[in-house]
């Protein structure tokens, strides 16, 4: 079984590295929605010092985000705020789909914005549920139908040094069909890379609903809770989750279980009750890997998370 790690600057030290492989992390994923591949080389220099085996890099995608902030902004309920043009920035195709009325989840679904009118090039918002907004979060539209590629101009620049980096897996975000895989198979081809492993991660409804038809065409399966918990009322996450799992079973696909699953370690040395049973009943599910993103990217205790995601994965193996 994988136990994987996401660098960051929690953990962007080689002691601290070190010591989470001997922990028993098998692996690191490094979110490129947040900076290209060739600007990390101080980060995949000190992977390398550490000994870390397996890098897998998280693509930009079809994904929503924000663009880049000045600073982190503090945003309040009943405060109105505009994205788009002479706002916060994001993507143009956002502003083209949705209407008066749509939510916008930000952040994992942390902060919740609700359209009042759309401009030509900004959407007019009143926030619904505050907190700190900071750059490159992750933004949904349940419901709407937005238009992006599968690839960025920057993921195409990222696939080219990709193996001349050590990357050994490739993550596709909103993953909404096998057209995606199809068009990621091929740029790892154009590019020269085509033994890279292709991680398809489910983070929307378009993406349950078409696992079967790309299940043979992928390498692993990732289940991605965070934008996939906003895709759908949280109640019917859990569901939802022991269904994929089921089908990756059933198709002998290796599946990975991802997002918030030490989410209390961020600030804690213990995680709660809840969150070690959760991560044991992804093993009985059948999980082959494991995740744990802003725990050790930006966490206080990345050493310490990592050793409680691998020996509590390890009691139920």
């Amino acid at each position: 079984m994988d136990f994987y790690g996401t660098i960051g600057p929690a953990c962007a030290d080689a002691a601290l590295l070190q010591q989470m492989v001997e922990a028993g992390m098998t692996g690191i994923r490094m979110n490129l929605s947040h900076g290209p591949l060739a600007a990390h080389k101080d980060w995949l220099a000190l992977l390398r010092k550490a000994g870390v085996k397996k890098l897998l890099i998280d693509l930009q995608g079809p994904e929503l985000r924000i663009g880049r902030l000045p600073q982190p902004l503090s945003l309040t309920a009943g405060q109105n705020v505009r994205l788009g043009a002479q706002g916060i920035p994001c993507p143009a195709a956002l502003v083209q789909g949705v209407q008066p009325g749509q939510e916008l989840l930000l952040d994992d679904g942390k902060l919740l914005a609700r359209v009042d009118a759309v401009e030509p090039d900004a959407l007019v918002c009143t926030v619904v549920r505050g907190g700190v907004l900071q750059s490159r979060k992750s933004l949904a539209a349940p419901g709407a139908d937005i238009q992006m590629p599968t690839l960025t101009a920057e993921d195409t620049e990222n696939l080219a040094i990709a193996a001349g980096c050590g990357v050994t897996g490739v993550m596709l975000p909103f993953v909404r069909g096998a057209a995606d895989i199809r068009s990621l198979r091929q740029a790892l081809a154009e590019a020269g890379a085509p033994q890279l492993k292709i991680l398809a991660k489910i983070e929307n409804l378009a993406g349950v609903q078409a696992l079967p038809e790309f299940l043979p065409l992928v390498d692993e399966v990732v289940i991605a809770r965070g934008d996939l918990g906003n895709a759908m009322p949280l109640w019917e996450l859990p569901r939802c989750q022991k269904q994929l799992s089921a089908a990756c079973r059933a198709a002998g696909v290796p599946f990975m279980v991802v997002t918030q699953m030490l989410d209390s370690m961020h600030i804690r040395a213990v995680p709660t009750r809840a969150e070690v049973s959760d991560i044991y009943n992804a093993v009985l599910d059948g999980a082959s890997s494991l995740m744990l993103t802003g725990e050790t990217a930006a966490g206080q205790y990345p050493v310490q998370a990592m050793e409680y995601l691998v020996r509590t994965a390890r009691t139920a193996m």
